[in-house]
C-alpha cells in the first residue's frame, strides 16, 4: 500500500472549519488530490476494495465521524473536479483528539499479519481506518 499526498503545515492558521471547511469534500492534503494504491484487494473497515489507485478524500465534520472516500479518479488537482458518482467506497470513521502535529502526516500503526491502521494526523486531529487483507 502506498499513500501519496501533499504535506501542508499549520503555520498558526485555523485549519478545520476555516482552511479546511466542515461538511465539504477535502482533498486530504495540499495541491494534487491524495492517492492511495493497493497492490492487491483489501478490506477497509471490513468493506472490500479492489487493487488499484484511488483518490482519497474526506469530509471533515465539526462533531462526530468524518467521511472517508475512495474515488476511482486518482489523478485530480485538489477536489475541484471531484465527482461523487466516481466514488467506489465511502465510510464513516471516528476522529480523536491528538497532540499537535505541525505538518500533516499519514502513518501506520499496529501492523501485524497483513493488517493494521492507516492514520491521518494533522493539527490536533487523528483519524484512523483499519486495513486488512482482502
Amino acid at each position: 500500500m502506498t499513500i501519496t499526498y501533499g504535506r501542508p503545515s499549520v503555520r498558526d492558521r485555523v485549519i478545520f472549519g476555516d482552511l479546511v471547511p466542515f461538511d465539504e469534500v477535502w482533498r486530504t492534503g495540499a495541491n494534487e488530490a491524495t492517492t492511495i494504491t493497493f497492490s492487491e484487494g483489501i478490506k477497509v473497515e471490513g468493506e472490500s476494495l479492489e487493487a488499484g489507485t484511488y483518490g482519497l478524500f474526506t469530509i471533515p465534520r465539526k462533531n462526530g465521524e468524518w467521511t472517508i472516500i475512495f474515488n476511482s479518479v486518482a489523478d485530480q488537482w485538489g477536489a475541484y473536479n471531484y465527482d461523487p458518482d466516481e466514488d467506489v467506497l465511502r465510510l464513516e470513521v471516528s476522529i480523536d483528539n491528538a497532540p499537535h502535529m505541525e505538518q500533516m502526516m499519514f502513518y501506520f500503526e499496529g501492523v501485524e499479519d497483513s493488517s493494521g491502521m492507516a492514520v491521518l494526523h494533522w493539527k490536533d486531529v487523528r483519524m484512523a481506518f483499519r486495513i486488512d487483507e482482502g
